[in-house]
């Protein structure tokens, strides 16, 4: 019989915490794991006290941290600093009191807006540290830099097993369909499913063009099972659809005007900014561990979150 697994899963609430629960549910719950998926509710994170707490009550083996203050650009942009002290502190709560409590592996989960602005492409897990971040989330992206940094720390000093995997765009249920602050996924299925109901047209912002590697978050969690469960180095995992996968913000609108089933009129606003043009990023690493994985495909899986949207709009849409 394996050891009894007791997994605490920190922002378990959300997209990705979702997308595990999902997973889970899909495969078939192993019965020598016990899963905790907790949310702001349960425990202050940036609190050291109500942190420890927390961990006194679960007493986990096992942690995936997926907790973080996030926010869009424009939030981003005007509180880098909160940013950054927030996420750090959050961060070094977690790892710190894992490390006390004797917790065998801890997943903490990065961005691809950690990567270095000026980069080469496509981007690999070994450019982390290869230069600054974007300069409109620096805050953000160094706070989440900051857990690579101690992760190697901790295994180095106290020979523990911290790691970390680096998600691209991940869309699906339970995502933030906020326009202000949510992103382009979730964005485009809500002013698609607004523009049906209000018979207006539907605007695309920007010309379009810029491409996106987009990752189910079902096929995510599906991932973040395997990391936990087998994945063994300390060093982050970029955890991705092809390079040949990457779709055109347009390609993206298109999908989901299908899957919506509109027939209005669709414009673009090429006023508005395009953002950075791509973030091309490699899942050699992933694929040399796991050459068979294989993800939704991108029509079935849009498809199935514009589904739940409409199912869920009025308590999507905050």
């Amino acid at each position: 019989m394996s050891e009894h697994k007791v997994i605490l899963v920190t922002g378990g609430t959300g997209l990705v915490g979702k997308g595990i629960e999902a997973a889970i549910e899909q495969e078939g719950k192993r019965p020598n794991e016990e899963w905790h998926f907790v949310s702001s509710k349960d425990a202050d994170l940036t609190d050291r006290n109500a942190t420890e707490a927390l961990f006194e009550r679960i007493k986990p083996t096992h942690v995936i941290h997926l907790a973080a203050m996030v926010g869009g650009l424009f939030r981003n942009l005007k509180y880098n600093l909160d940013f950054f002290r927030i996420n750090s502190k959050i961060n070094d709560n977690v790892l710190s009191i894992s490390h006390e409590y004797d917790v065998q592996k801890v997943v903490s989960c990065l961005s691809t807006c950690i990567f270095p602005d000026k980069t080469t492409y496509p981007i690999d897990e070994t450019m982390v540290h290869n230069g600054a971040p974007h300069d409109s989330n620096f805050g953000y992206s160094f706070a989440k830099r900051m857990i690579d940094v101690q992760n190697k720390g901790y295994h180095v000093q106290h020979g523990r097993k911290f790691t970390s995997v680096i998600p691209t765009n991940v869309y699906g249920p339970h995502d933030n369909f906020n326009l202000e602050d949510g992103h382009v996924l979730p964005g485009l299925i809500r002013k698609v499913y607004e523009a049906k109901e209000n018979n207006t047209p539907f605007v695309i912002w920007g010309t379009g063009s810029p491409r996106r590697q987009f990752i189910y978050s079902l096929d995510l969690g599906r991932l973040f099972l395997w990391v936990l469960r087998e994945y063994d180095e300390v060093s982050p995992i970029i955890l991705s659809v092809g390079e040949e996968d990457e779709v055109s913000i347009k390609e993206a609108a298109d999908l989901v005007v299908e899957a919506m089933d509109f027939t209005g009129e669709v414009i673009q606003d090429t006023t508005k900014s395009d953002g950075q043009f791509k973030k091309t990023a490699s899942n050699a690493k992933l694929r040399s561990y796991l050459p068979d994985f294989k993800f939704t495909p991108i029509r079935q899986a849009i498809k199935e979150t514009c589904d739940w949207y409409v199912a869920n709009r009025d308590a999507a849409r905050h």
